[in-house]
C-alpha cells in the first residue's frame, strides 16, 4: 500500500520519472572551487579549480556540511547503499573480510525492480562486487571503453612517452567516460528511467609525484598559508595536496563529459546530477579513517530539474540520506529503519541556509579499516557526534593505536616505517615526512596528534577551532557542554542498536577479527557524568 501511494504521487509513465545520475568518487573529500567562495577562511578551495562541479552548484544545491557515517571506503558505501548506519550492515561494516548481506535492500536494486535501468562504471561497493551486492551482477557494469579514468595521472604519463601532450592524453582518457556512458545509455529500453554510477578511485593513492602542477597547473607554492592546521605548511607536504587536489580536478573533468553528454541528447532537464566523495584525502593527518571534517565531511552537490538554483545549504546532511532521497525520486517506498532521511523536500524548497531545524546532528564512527593494522585483526572502535559547532569524539579502546601499531623496529629504514607502520593511514610523501620529523620538536605536535594513541574522549569547540586540533574535553568550562553531547551520542547509539554497546561487541570477534568471544563480558560503555 505504501509503495502504491508513493507511486501516485509521481507520473505513471517511465517516461516521466526522472533519471539519476551519480558520481561517487573513491577518496575525494570536501574539496571544489565552489566552496573556496564560501569557507570563510583561507582553505585549499581557493586553489582548486572544478568548474564542473560549481556548474552544478550555480544551477542546482551546494550543501556546505556533509557527512558520511564512516571515513572508510566499504563501511561508507554499505551505509550509503542501504540508508543505514555503517555499524547496522553486518560484515559491511569492515574494509577487509567484507561481506555483503543480500537480506540488506539497497537503492540500486530497488530501483532496477521499479523498472529503472541500471549501471555503473569503476568502484560501487569493495572489495568486489560479488553477484548479490548491488551492481554486482557483470551485465551491470559499462567498463568496456577502458579503465584509465580509475588512474589519471598514471594514465597520463603513459600517453606522455608516447608523444601525446598533456590534453592530448586528457582527452584521450575522458574518451573512455565517454564510451563507457554511451555504452549504458545504449543498453537501455526506449523511454526507459535509470541510474548511472560512475565510481572513479583516481583520488586514491597513489598518484605521480608533481603530477598536480605538471597535469593541472597547481603550483604548490600557491598552497602556502591555505593549509590547515594539522598540516605542516612545507614544500613536501604542500606539493602532496597540489597533487591530489589535482586528482580531484581529474574526477571534475569526467562529471563534465557526462554533463555534455546529457545535454547532447536532451536529458539533461530529466536527470538528477549528483556528485560526492566516500570521505576526505588519503594519507595525511585529520583525513581518511579520521572522524574529524577532514576525513569525515565531503562534496556534495545536487543538480534537481526544476528546483531554485544556486543556493547553499547549511543543514547537517549525512551520505546515507541519499538512499531514501533516490527511492522517493523513483517513487519507491524506502525500507524501514533507516539512518538515512529523503532529501527530496530541500531540493524542492526553494529555501537556503538552515531549511530544516532538525538536521543539526550526524553519527560517525569506525571499527576496522586494514586488517592488519593490529594485532589479531582488532579495530579502533570510535563515534563521534557531529553538532554545528561541537565535535565529540568516543575512542572505545583508546589503549589501542587509532593509526595501527608502529612498525616492529627501524632496521628496514622510512620506507618500512611510513608503509607496514600506521596501516590505517596510507602511505604517502606527506606521512613519510611527518614520521621522519618525529622527534624535531617544531614537528614533533604534528606526529602525536596523527600517529599517537588518543584519550577516551575528544571535544571541539568549532567557533573557535575549525581545524578540530585543541582538545577541550578536560577543560573544566566545557564540562557540561561534554556531558550533554557524550549523553546525546549514547542515546542515538542506542536508540539505533550499535552492537559497539553491547557487553561482549561483535567487532570484537571472529569474522571481524581473529579472536572468539570470551566468555568474560565487557561492560558496557557509559556516557560521560
Amino acid at each position: 500500500m505504501l509503495t502504491l501511494l508513493l507511486l501516485l504521487c509521481f507520473p505513471a509513465a517511465a517516461a516521466d520519472r526522472l533519471n539519476v545520475l551519480f558520481v561517487f568518487a573513491d577518496d575525494w573529500g570536501r574539496y571544489a572551487s565552489a566552496y573556496g567562495k564560501i569557507d570563510g577562511q583561507p582553505s585549499l578551495n581557493e586553489v582548486i579549480s572544478t568548474p564542473n562541479v560549481d556548474r552544478l552548484a550555480r544551477e542546482g544545491v551546494l550543501f556546505r556540511r556533509a557527512f558520511v557515517n564512516s571515513p572508510s571506503c566499504t563501511p561508507c558505501r554499505s551505509s550509503l547503499l542501504s540508508g543505514r548506519y555503517f555499524f547496522n550492515t553486518g560484515q559491511g561494516a569492515i574494509l577487509n573480510g567484507a561481506v555483503w548481506d543480500a537480506s540488506i535492500p539497497s537503492y540500486p536494486l530497488l530501483l532496477r525492480d521499479a523498472g529503472y535501468h541500471i549501471g555503473k562504471s569503476y568502484k560501487v561497493w569493495s572489495p568486489g562486487t560479488p553477484a548479490d551486492a548491488p551492481f554486482g551482477e557483470q551485465r551491470h557494469a559499462y567498463e568496456q571503453a577502458g579503465k584509465a579514468p580509475n588512474n589519471v595521472s598514471e594514465e597520463t604519463e603513459k600517453l606522455l612517452a608516447q608523444g601525446l601532450s598533456v590534453s592530448q592524453a586528457h582527452s584521450r582518457i575522458l574518451d573512455q567516460v565517454r564510451g563507457n556512458f554511451d555504452a549504458f545509455l545504449a543498453a537501455r529500453n526506449p523511454d526507459q528511467p535509470w541510474l548511472y554510477q560512475f565510481g572513479t578511485t583516481t583520488t586514491h593513492r597513489a598518484w605521480i609525484k608533481g603530477s598536480g602542477k605538471s597535469h593541472w597547473g597547481i603550483d604548490p607554492d600557491r598552497l602556502k598559508g591555505k593549509m590547515p592546521g594539522f598540516l605542516p605548511d612545507v614544500p613536501e607536504i604542500r606539493e602532496d595536496v597540489a597533487d591530489y587536489l589535482g586528482e580531484c580536478q581529474a574526477v571534475d573533468a569526467c562529471l563534465g563529459v557526462l554533463i555534455a553528454k546529457l545535454e547532447a541528447i536532451g536529458e539533461l532537464e530529466r536527470t538528477v546530477i549528483v556528485a560526492s566523495g566516500d570521505h576526505g584525502m588519503p594519507g595525511v593527518p585529520h583525513g581518511k579513517c579520521n572522524l574529524y571534517d577532514h576525513g569525515a565531511s565531503v562534496t556534495l552537490v545536487i543538480r534537481f530539474p526544476g528546483g531554485t538554483p544556486g543556493r547553499v545549504i547549511d543543514d547537517i546532511v549525512r551520505i546515507p540520506d541519499l538512499c531514501p532521497t533516490f527511492l522517493e525520486i523513483a517513487g519507491v517506498a524506502s525500507p524501514p529503519n533507516l539512518y538515512g532521511r529523503s532529501l527530496l523536500p530541500i531540493l524542492k524548497s526553494g529555501a537556503q541556509g538552515r531549511v530544516d531545524p532538525t538536521r543539526d546532528w550526524a553519527i560517525l564512527g569506525r571499527e576496522r579499516h586494514v586488517a592488519s593494522a593490529r594485532e589479531g585483526n582488532l579495530p579502533y572502535p570510535m563515534r563521534a557526534l557531529r553538532k554545528p559547532d561541537f565535535l565529540y569524539i568516543r575512542n572505545f579502546e583508546s589503549d589501542r593505536w587509532p593509526m595501527g601499531t608502529p612498525a616492529e623496529g627501524t632496521e628496514a629504514g622510512l620506507e618500512n616505517e611510513t608503509r607496514a607502520g600506521y596501516a590505517d593511514m596510507d602511505a604517502s610523501p606527506t606521512k613519510a615526512w611527518i614520521v621522519a620529523h618525529r622527534e624535531d620538536p617544531q614537528w614533533k605536535p604534528y606526529f602525536d596528534r596523527a600517529l599517537g594513541k588518543r584519550p577516551s574522549e575528544e571535544l571541539y569547540d568549532l567557533t573557535k577551532d575549525p581545524d578540530q586540533i585543541v582538545n577541550v574535553a578536560d577543560h573544566p568550562e566545557y564540562a557540561a557542554k561534554k556531558r550533554e553531547l557524550s549523553a546525546e551520542l549514547m542515546t542515538r547509539l542506542e536508540a539505533a542498536g550499535d552492537p559497539r554497546l553491547t557487553a561482549d561487541p561483535v567487532f570484537e570477534h571472529a569474522p571481524f577479527t581473529n579472536s572468539e568471544p570470551s566468555p568474560k563480558k565487557k561492560p558496557r560503555a557509559k556516557p560521560t557524568r
